[in-house]
């Protein structure tokens, strides 16, 4: 089974153990499991951590060439790295710059390659274009199926 992740990247720390012991449940049973993700901060490392510790693999979509050095802030980088260094493939959009124009076509790249998509989302509006509901929104207009994590008690930073 093909899953795709798009979710918030700014967590409150309470959250993050709650979203990931869901993302686990969710994810656990599912047959030869991969994982796309464009491995943000966040919803898609959490995401992609489980995926990998239940024995599936990752595949990677970073939206810009300059993703890593200019969007992965220093104190997640050791992360970011293990997971890149995991990922089964790896593709890198065709954009220089990261921006919501490329983290939309990073999405829409995962979306054109699941076969379902998990949403770390509280519900809320797109803060820009590019976010949560904007993919959720693209997915559903696919006929992909959506399943929303967010369990009681999570917050964004």
């Amino acid at each position: 089974m093909r899953i795709g992740i798009t979710g918030h990247t700014t967590l409150s720390a309470a959250s993050i153990g709650l979203i990931s012991d869901q993302l686990r449940a969710l994810l656990a049973d599912q047959p030869d499991l991969v994982g796309v993700t464009c491995l943000a901060r966040g919803a898609d490392q959490l995401f992609a951590r489980a995926v990998l510790d239940l024995g599936g693999r990752i595949e990677v979509v970073l939206p810009a060439a300059d993703y890593r050095e200019r969007k992965v802030k220093p104190g997640n980088l050791a992360e970011f790295d293990a997971l890149l260094g995991a990922a089964a493939t790896v593709r890198t959009m065709p954009f220089a710059e990261s921006g919501s124009a490329a983290y939309m076509a990073a999405s829409e790249q995962v979306l054109s390659t699941v076969d379902m998509l998990v949403a770390v989302w509280d519900g809320k509006p797109a803060g820009g274009h590019g976010g949560t509901a904007d993919v959720v929104q693209a997915a559903r207009e696919r006929a992909i199926p959506v399943t929303v994590v967010w369990p009681i008690g999570c917050a964004r930073e």
